[in-house]
């Protein structure tokens, strides 16, 4: 009986028992069903057909990043793979793979990667733990006054470094890394002591530190290029210092206290925690040779990020550090083999690379700019300034690099804003430049940073993604509120 009434059910009953006994099933087949809904709409007028398959294979990913019923790297991967057999991007079978490949031929892609190796150097060499122990036996009695101490690092290099992934994800993370271990804070279920909210401060910082300095973010010396190619408006230095600053400001001195608000960490105050890191700093003894073999190469590669940019890249740099890591014997070969964290985010972020690449190369990015913004002809300037503001921002949720993103769809937005009759081309072009920063803090693969922090792990996905939107609205909103009359007084 028992048998026969096993058969009677049939093979949909033994679906439906995996898919309960298997949650991620559920979502990975709501994702693939995004994907089809979107693809069996009707292709719109001006967008060939691959273009929005790949639209729609593009929103399969994304859905799919959110809900991970994959790894993260694992669905990029298949998007790839998908998008390549089907040859939604590059129809000829060669150049098809040649554009698979792409994103790991990026060298921001390869600088997150040596952000991982420097947080491994300063770990192995015991660098690290001395630098966040001297850091906690200072500003350690609070969690706020350690959100403080990471923002203001950050402030300091910011003018200096043009790459956000070299300031914050090869300079500030690999020492804040140890810190919330100090507090029994690790990647996990107590991630949310200290250390999920102490790493959302570092991203959420450089992402203002990037739109406050011309020089934060070596993007927006290509848009200030864009800008002077397309509209004639030439911004320098201290006027994009000036026109950004009471933003930068305004956000910079509230952001530990939004993050203290909105993703507070579980320890706010430790009496105890200083006094025993001064203990440990003392237990450590004197400074070992790896320590300042690993300190040296740290202050060399700074020094070449900030002032040798026109002679090595800061990738090269990087690459040249860990080689002579392992060289010196800071770090052995297997340890650069066995890091997972770093393989696994190099993996996912140059297959995300190349995904958000394909909807540029597809023109599907353009395509999307010019119909949304052209409903707004009949409005007054300044509210079109305001709203293909918003729209160039939220677009970004489409683009794993900044510097694609101006580069596609800043001469679009800036077109679209001189056709407007009295529009100030100069304030909207500002306006638009400002943004580039600030949009990093929307997903983990918004800037080079982002990867960095999210494959930490200290930050869960549903809460990474959940926080870049609250962020990322909050940062506009000041950008428009505080940003727009002060451009309009300052304005002769």
């Amino acid at each position: 009986m028992r048998s026969q009434a096993h058969a009677s059910h049939g093979p949909l009953e033994f679906l439906h028992l995996d898919l309960h006994s298997h949650p991620d099933l559920w979502k990975g087949l709501f994702a693939i069903l995004i994907g089809v809904v979107v693809a069996l709409l009707p292709v719109p007028a001006g967008l060939k057909p691959a273009a929005w398959w790949f639209f729609a294979l593009f929103c399969a990913v994304v859905v799919g990043l959110v809900l991970e019923p994959i790894p993260a790297a694992a669905v990029g991967v298949t998007g790839v793979a998908l998008a390549t057999v089907l040859g939604l991007v590059e129809p000829k079978p060669a150049d098809a793979i040649k554009w698979a490949l792409s994103g790991f031929s990026n060298t921001t892609v390869w600088l997150i990667f040596g952000a991982f190796m420097f947080a491994l150097g300063y770990e192995k060499s015991g660098l690290g733990r001395r630098l966040a122990l001297g850091l906690v036996q200072k500003m350690g009695k609070s969690s706020l006054g350690l959100g403080y101490a990471v923002m203001l690092s950050d402030v300091v290099l910011a003018p200096f470094t043009p790459s956000n992934t070299a300031r914050s994800g090869g300079t500030v993370f690999p020492v804040i890394r140890n810190i919330p271990g100090l507090y029994g804070s690790e990647p996990g279920p107590t991630s949310r002591r200290l250390g999920g909210p102490l790493m959302w401060t570092a991203l959420a910082t450089t992402c203002i530190t990037s739109s406050l300095f011309l020089t934060g973010l070596a993007p927006n010396l290509l848009a200030l290029e864009i800008v002077k190619k397309t509209s004639k408006v030439d911004i320098s230095w201290s006027a994009w210092l000036v026109g950004m600053l009471p933003v930068g400001v305004i956000l910079l001195a509230v952001l530990p206290l939004l993050v203290r608000w909105l993703y507070a960490p579980e320890v706010k105050e430790s009496v105890e925690v200083p006094i025993w890191a001064g203990k440990e700093l003392q237990s450590m003894g004197r400074v070992s040779r790896n320590e300042i073999v690993m300190g040296a190469l740290a202050l060399g590669a700074l020094a070449c990020w900030i002032f040798a940019g026109k002679v090595i890249d800061p990738t090269a740099v990087a690459f040249v550090a860990i080689a002579l890591m392992v060289v010196l014997g800071v770090v052995a070969w297997d340890d650069v083999l066995g890091n997972k964290a770093a393989w696994n985010v190099l993996v996912w972020f140059a297959t995300l690379v190349a995904l958000a690449d394909g909807l540029n190369r597809v023109g599907f990015v353009t395509w999307f700019a010019k119909k949304a913004a052209a409903p707004l002809a009949g409005l007054q300037p300044l509210a079109v300034m305001v709203c293909l503001t918003v729209l160039f921002f939220v677009i970004h949720y489409m683009f794993a690099s900044i510097t694609a993103h101006a580069t596609a769809v800043l001469p679009v937005m800036l077109a679209a804003g001189a056709a407007i009759p009295g529009l100030d081309i100069r304030m909207f072009a500002m306006l638009l430049c400002f943004t580039l920063g600030i949009m990093g803090i929307l997903t983990p693969y918004a800037t080079g940073p982002s990867p960095v922090y999210f494959g930490s792990g200290f930050v869960p996905r549903k809460e990474f993604w959940k926080l870049g939107a609250i962020f990322g609205f909050l940062y506009l909103a000041v950008l428009l509120a505080v940003g727009v009359p002060w451009l309009l007084w300052m304005k002769p």
